[in-house]
């Protein structure tokens, strides 16, 4: 399926009054490129968003309300199709619960969807103290996912709470990873709950030293608390960074740290795509530019990834 020309987003600068930003907007009209420099090594993008249609749908009016313009409005399939048609060489597709007793259907929509697609490495989800959690995520293993994927300001869970302890317990018993938006940013008065409550670092750090086994990526290198987080990426060996939104210097934040100066082997890019406002390459064109020796950009760009979801294909 051809993916369809990508919508480009209204004005130059917007106001987000009530959202995920408090600031105007920088400029959202930037442009795009073909595809990925042939030069790079593999590339897997692994912080992509597939939901079914409707899902999609509610999710893009959240945005345009409380936080950005969406300017890809692609179906599931087409944003697979848009990805691997301009050279990523695979997909980690990442989906959440938004409230008990719809996990299941997405698991198996997500399960379904990857029998399909075999550059596809779909992840699993489940809500927090729902009732046979456990059993969901067993069910969705047995299915071929491969991993899990929380969000906190949206399912408002305590990472140490006790409900998360069986969440951990199968991760494990699978090895199976655990991506955690448990980052406090990017925070929205539209949020059900406080982020800054409920995901501290150091809350984090308390999960990293009481299951050393599990293996937990968190996106946004940790956003806003880069420091804490850099400092895990040092002391535990259990923990690895997504990089997704913070390369693209357009959320607000301070003092993001120089990739140089953080432990390539456990930062692995992603983009949050199709829920972008800005060009789909626009965090690649910056992490190239970065000068990273060779080794490093390979790692960040697909070998970490291919590692810790095992993508044996990529996997060197």
């Amino acid at each position: 399926m051809k993916a369809k020309t990508p919508r480009q987003d209204g004005p130059a600068r917007q106001l987000v009054r009530a959202g995920l930003l408090e600031t105007p907007l920088p400029f959202l009209g930037d442009t795009e490129g073909a595809s990925v420099p042939a030069s790079l090594p593999a590339v897997i993008d692994a912080h992509v968003h597939l939901f079914p249609d409707a899902l999609f749908a509610s999710i893009w009016q959240w945005f345009e309300r409380f936080g950005w313009p969406i300017r890809y409005k692609l179906k599931a399939p087409e944003v697979v199709d848009f990805l691997l048609g301009r050279g990523i060489d695979q997909v980690i597709a990442l989906h959440y619960a938004h409230k008990p007793g719809v996990a299941r259907q997405l698991n198996a929509y997500m399960a379904d969807f990857c029998r399909q697609r075999a550059r596809v490495t779909g992840m699993a989800t489940v809500f927090p103290g729902e009732r046979d959690a456990r059993r969901i995520l067993e069910e969705a293993f047995a299915s071929g996912l491969a991993g899990v994927k929380l969000h906190a300001h949206v399912q408002c869970f305590d990472m140490n709470g006790p409900a998360m302890d069986e969440i951990y317990q199968v991760c494990m018993a699978f090895d199976k990873p655990l991506i955690m938006h448990v980052g406090r940013e990017p925070k929205s008065s539209a949020y059900p709950c406080d982020p800054y409550e409920l995901c501290r670092a150091e809350k984090l750090e308390t999960v990293l030293k009481t299951y050393p086994g599990l293996k937990v990526c968190v996106p946004h290198l940790g956003a806003d608390e880069f420091a804490a987080y850099r400092r895990m990426l040092e002391k535990y060996a259990n923990i690895w960074l997504d990089t997704t939104m913070t390369l693209a210097d357009y959320l607000p934040f301070v003092s993001v740290p120089q990739l140089s100066a953080m432990r390539a082997d456990r930062l692995i890019y992603g983009t949050d795509f199709p829920n972008l406002p800005y060009a789909w390459d626009r965090e690649i064109k910056r992490l190239c530019r970065l000068n990273l020796p060779e080794e490093s950009l390979a790692w960040i760009l697909g070998q970490n990834a291919a590692r810790l979801f095992a993508i044996d294909n990529l996997a060197q």
